[in-house]
């Protein structure tokens, strides 16, 4: 043996004597991984910078955005469309608050999602000695989450991912934050310790079966209405139950009303659908069946005129959380549990003697629904220049009934309220927008997240000014060359381009942007596809390309400034002054 292979024996033996060491890096990238989590959205920085290459040299993917919101409604809506928690990752203070307002987005609207945050060291923290960015980040993001942790040592580093990890999808899924003070990645353990101390949880979001009387009660209710409703909400979208869902809808004959992140579960042109006649139905239906819905502002609290007559109905609602039900109005038969297991249980106790509604109730429907289709489709068709909302939905409507599998994010007032009543949707969880807050701001992380986890193109459908809230992360949709084409409806401002200074003074009208913006140039800066559109025929042109080639494009738009309402459908929040101020 030559002294090259003596000194290659040697150092081995020396290598297999000395333990393999491991540190908090890896252990936060291997309980992620354990626990089938393999893709990261943040943004990179002190001190997580190299949780982020680590994480991608193992094999994760890392994609890293331009700001940390547009990161955690990425990982959000990584949440709701896999039921597995998405990951945001932040830098400490201005970075994690930055992830605040998807973290409380995500808790409010049932997305499970995990805001991982470096923070500054506990015992500078606690004496406020002004640390770098020192915060109590664990105390700001409690009131925000369903969960909050912080993890000290790395041996702890299995049992607080697992934790995040349940506390986010098990019942009523939301948003937890993890905080990981920056020492922490630094410790160090012997690899076969560390390997011990991850957690793979078992069950994550195990089924809450509803109870037996509960599910007759309900069953009994509907089988003496005469004006039986479904509402579906995205809670029924989240539970991916929906060969059930469907059944039981076509089993029991009973009309269904989807609400926008709902809409797909069953295709908008079903023969139950009673979406285009929605003020009918929520006005004379006597028992109403929520499924995965909440009676919030969306659907007007289940009072007033939108309800018709107090006490004309009764409701049976299905939630995973009990205190849920009477958050509003009594409700007469609470179903409590999950989704899948409550819709199962449903139509096991459907039985032969079940009988539709009345033909009377679902005839008057159908008529409606097809009148209200009819005095909408004139609107809908034309090549008008400029365009207003009507003529460029209607193009739009035509290419998704083309493309059912394509997914469609869609935020802005006008241009989100008339997009969610024209544009049908014919496959579940294709439909992505601003839920239960109606924040804007969610669009380029959304379509992010649509493209990765899903793979599909994404159509994303913007008003102008909600484009501003994230319009540069099209530059990360280029840089990953995601298969998202971006159309932003331009009318020169918020609502409308039309306001003007009542002051004459130089400074243009608060709701007012750059006239005739060339939005599509930043695309093109970016080395993505600009496109300017002035008319549906241009429209529909330039998005059946970029749907095609999967290139990155935006499609700038042009809406005639005239089109727009104030506050799109829900004016009625926005109060209105009354007093006329004198000179």
């Amino acid at each position: 043996m030559d002294l090259a292979a003596i000194a290659q024996d040697e150092t081995t033996e020396g290598a297999d004597a000395a333990p393999m060491l491991t540190d908090g890096f890896h252990l936060v990238i291997d309980a992620l991984k354990l626990n089938g989590i393999n893709t990261i959205y943040g943004v990179p920085g002190i001190p997580i910078t190299d949780l982020g290459r680590m994480a991608q040299a193992e094999g994760m993917r890392v994609l890293s955005f331009r700001h940390e919101q547009h990161a955690g409604n990425a990982a959000a809506i990584a949440g709701y469309l896999t039921k597995k928690p998405g990951i945001c990752l932040t830098v400490s203070a201005p970075g994690f608050l930055n992830g605040l307002t998807a973290l409380a987005n995500a808790t409010t609207n049932c997305f499970p999602m995990i805001l991982i945050s470096g923070s500054s060291e506990r015992e500078i923290v606690d004496l406020q000695q002004g640390d770098y960015e020192e915060m109590d980040q664990l105390a700001i993001a409690k009131p925000l989450c369903k969960a909050a942790f912080r993890v000290l040592h790395a041996e702890d580093i299995g049992i607080g991912v697992a934790r995040a990890i349940r506390a986010a999808v098990s019942g009523r899924p939301g948003g937890v934050y993890l905080d990981l003070p920056a020492k922490l990645f630094g410790q160090v353990l012997e690899a076969e310790a560390g390997e011990k101390s991850l957690v793979k949880v078992i069950d994550p979001a195990p089924a809450q079966i509803p109870a037996p009387d509960a599910v007759t009660r309900a069953l009994d209710l509907l089988k003496g209405a005469k004006r039986p409703l479904i509402v579906l909400g995205k809670g029924a979208a989240y539970a991916q139950a929906d060969a059930d869902i469907r059944a039981l809808v076509e089993t029991s004959g009973i009309p269904y009303l989807p609400m926008s992140m709902a809409k797909g579960l069953l295709p908008d042109d079903h023969p139950l659908s009673a979406g285009a006649a929605r003020s009918l139905v929520l006005k004379e239906a006597d028992v109403v069946l929520l499924m995965g819905a909440r009676l919030n502002w969306l659907l007007s609290h289940g009072k007033g005129k939108t309800w018709g007559a107090p006490g004309s109905k009764k409701f049976i609602q299905v939630d995973i959380e009990p205190r849920e039900m009477d958050s509003n109005v009594e409700i007469a038969a609470p179903l409590v549990g999950d989704i899948g297991s409550v819709t199962k249980a449903l139509l096991d106790g459907i039985g032969s003697d079940w009988t539709p509604p009345p033909a009377e109730w679902t005839s008057a429907i159908r008529e409606k629904v097809d009148a209200n289709i009819a005095k909408m489709a004139p609107k809908l068709v034309g090549n008008s220049v400029p365009m207003n909302f009507h003529t460029a939905l209607g193009a739009l409507k035509a290419i998704i009934k083309a493309r059912p599998d394509a997914m469609l994010v869609n935020e802005g007032a006008n241009t989100l309220d008339f997009a969610r009543s024209i544009i049908d949707m014919y496959e579940p969880r294709k439909r992505l927008d601003v839920g239960t807050w109606g924040i804007m701001g969610i669009g380029m992380g959304a379509a992010v997240a649509a493209a990765v986890e899903t793979g599909k193109p994404v159509l994303a459908v913007e008003g102008d000014s909600a484009f501003g809230f994230s319009g540069m992360e099209v530059e990360t949709i280029c840089r990953y060359n995601l298969p998202v084409c971006v159309v932003v409806f331009n009318n020169n401002g918020i609502y409308r381009g039309t306001d003007v200074n009542p002051t004459g003074g130089a400074d243009v009208a608060p709701t007012v942007f750059v006239k005739d913006s060339r939005y599509d140039k930043m695309m093109e800066a970016f080395g993505g596809v600009g496109v300017y559109a002035t008319n549906p025929d241009e429209l529909t042109r330039a998005v059946n390309e970029a749907m095609d080639s999967g290139r990155p494009t935006l499609i700038n738009a042009v809406i005639d400034e005239r089109a727009g309402t104030e506050s799109g459908r829900i004016g009625n929040l926005n109060p209105q002054s009354v007093v006329k101020k004198k000179g």
